[in-house]
């Protein structure tokens, strides 16, 4: 598909006007690590956006194999920034995969699936345009070790504002440590991070974002969250990894290092990525209606589609190992798949907005370890399996479910438990995410294959060092 000449114009003018001397091309591959290569700005040319660039695709995980590996990206001129972490004046895009033997969009490109789950949803006649709200949170440490060995595994974390350290001889302990779980909104000099959000922000806006507030978050040492303004399926992709970007730079600029691990701390709250939601149509919000909380019929039913693969989704919303010890009992995630308005311990919430253009709903389960793009793809899928195929999610359930006695707890539905399970699920679930071939099977086998080679199996054979403490003397 032919980019808009206006983007093309505009990027080149970005790149004259900030004497670009480089060129990022930059992609997230199927787990959500954010790859690159650069070429030099003499090669920066109208045509180089029709033609693309070439390059290997073999050593991406789950993509070709080396009998196959020639892939062709294309960078979209709309998403041109600055990078601000460059000594050398540098321009960034992200771009599109494409497959030179067919011509076609790669099925294996995240960002591509994204794009052909909007395209789906426009082919439905459902709506013509799904905004996604992403909230990544993430930790902020001053210290990080970690070892896996046969005759050894730990981790050793560490963070200044830690209460673990209030007895630390430093040679000047200044105190005012963060006190367990409330790290929620402390002044300075409790927060001692929030001149290095500021300059995260700033960061952020230089690169093109519109960043709303930010602050502290309720982990003791470190967790933090920067509010940033919502995009499409495809672009609330593109600002998740710019958002990471712009952190885990900034942060190694300080000689700090950011995470966003959804639980790298026992025994504290683990970090989450929320998602917002809705679907418009020739410029209306078709969320906005009388049914509950003043969404819609179809904002209901979408609903109903998310709850109903609510465990399924979970192999891309919840895509590692540790996503599942955040998704535990007390620590503020979501556990049970459920819907409310404004009740904070069901896992899809119906916030209090003003006016029916910021009418939507927020998925609370998600975390930010893998793709933003599949993250926004199954979301959109499952909401649009609800309305097509009109599933009710049952009463909404305005109880705080933290507190609901087992019998009625035991009626809830919960998330899985497990990477695995998730991924067990996904496999005999999957009729809704392959539907208009969003997403293809040859991808989906790639995925799992890639997920319990690389994870769930390595993970099985280690042992933790808590089973040391249980089991040694036995």
């Amino acid at each position: 598909m032919p980019f808009d000449p206006k983007d093309v114009a505009k990027a080149l003018q970005v790149a004259k006007e900030h004497g670009a001397k480089y060129v990022d091309i930059m992609f997230g591959d199927l787990f959500g690590t954010l790859q690159h290569f650069t070429i030099t700005a003499r090669r920066l040319e109208a045509q180089l956006f029709d033609d693309g660039l070439p390059f290997d695709g073999s050593s991406i995980r789950g993509w070709q194999g080396i009998e196959k590996s020639d892939m062709n990206i294309k960078p979209d001129p709309a998403t041109v920034f600055v990078d601000p972490f460059r000594e050398q004046p540098t321009i960034c895009f992200f771009g599109d995969i494409y497959d030179p033997r067919t011509g076609q969009r790669y099925t294996r490109d995240a960002r591509g699936i994204a794009a052909k789950a909007l395209s789906y949803l426009k082919s439905s006649g459902i709506g013509d345009m799904a905004f996604f709200g992403p909230e990544p949170e993430f930790f902020i440490f001053d210290s990080i070790r970690y070892e896996s060995k046969p005759n050894q595994a730990f981790y050793y974390i560490d963070s200044d504002e830690a209460p673990w350290n209030t007895g630390t001889d430093t040679g000047m302990n200044l105190g005012h440590k963060v006190r367990h779980k409330q790290g929620y909104f402390p002044a300075t000099p409790a927060d001692t991070l929030m001149d290095l959000r500021s300059e995260i922000t700033t960061n952020m806006q230089t690169m093109g974002m519109e960043v709303d507030l930010h602050h502290h978050e309720v982990a003791s040492p470190g967790q933090c969250e920067i509010g940033i303004k919502y995009g499409s399926a495809i672009t609330a992709g593109d600002l998740v990894h710019l958002y990471k970007y712009a952190v885990k730079n900034t942060c190694f600029q300080h000689g700090k290092t950011a995470t966003f691990m959804p639980k790298p701390m026992f025994g504290d709250n683990g970090s989450g990525m929320h998602n917002h939601m809705s679907i418009w149509k020739e410029g209306k919000n078709t969320f906005a209606g009388d049914v509950y909380s003043k969404l819609s019929q179809n904002a209901v039913w979408a609903i109903g589609g998310i709850l109903k693969h609510g465990k399924s989704i979970q192999a891309f919303t919840n895509p590692s190992v540790n996503s599942y010890r955040r998704l535990v009992p007390g620590y503020e995630a979501p556990v049970n798949l459920a819907y409310s308005a404004n009740n904070r311990s069901a896992s899809i919430r119906i916030p209090h907005v003003q006016g029916d253009n910021a009418r939507r709903f927020e998925f609370r389960c998600p975390d930010a370890s893998g793709s933003p793009y599949l993250v926004t793809a199954s979301i959109l899928m499952a909401a649009i399996d609800g309305i097509k195929n009109k599933i009710d999610p049952g009463k909404p359930m305005d109880k705080n479910i933290y507190d609901l006695p087992p019998e009625e707890l035991a009626q809830i539905p919960s998330t899985c438990k497990s990477l695995e399970e998730a991924l067990d699920t996904m496999e005999k679930d999957k009729a809704w995410l392959t539907a208009g071939d969003v997403f293809t099977e040859d991808m989906l086998e790639s995925y799992i294959a890639v997920k319990r080679e690389a994870e769930v199996e390595p993970t099985k054979l280690r042992p933790n060092p808590y089973e040391f403490y249980l089991y040694y003397d036995c």
